[in-house]
């Protein structure tokens, strides 16, 4: 089997990785927030679940999902510190909904094309 990422370019496959990624982070950040998270432990639960995403790609997002309706947050004390926690909004749990109802038969395309093309050639 040809490895491609030895064949392409480098910054290629990592841009099409990435922007693979990107969508996939969306939808779980939008299920997690079904209950009440802070930024540290929403990062950590994600974690917990295999999705690693770093602090300066989470914040960011997380404020674009709030501007974009998708989102409520407060500020809160907890163990002496201000911090801020974030859920679903009514809007974010309907397009949650929607973006799973989507993924699962992208999923299913791609695996019987995938499938397909595997079975093709053995």
């Amino acid at each position: 089997m040809v490895d491609l990422a030895k064949l392409m370019n480098p910054d290629l496959f990592e841009n099409l990785r990435l922007e693979l990624r990107r969508g996939s982070l969306i939808i779980a950040v939008l299920a997690q927030l079904r209950e009440e998270h802070y930024g540290y432990a929403l990062r950590k639960a994600l974690s917990e679940r295999g999705m690693e995403i770093e602090e300066s790609t989470l914040y960011p997002l997380l404020r674009r999902l709030e501007t974009q309706g998708l989102l409520v947050s407060q500020w809160r004390e907890e163990d002496k510190r201000n911090k801020r926690f974030y859920l679903l909004s009514t809007d974010g749990r309907e397009v949650l909904e929607q973006l799973l109802a989507e993924w699962k038969s992208l999923d299913s395309s791609l695996s019987g094309i995938v499938g397909g093309k595997e079975h093709a050639t053995h």
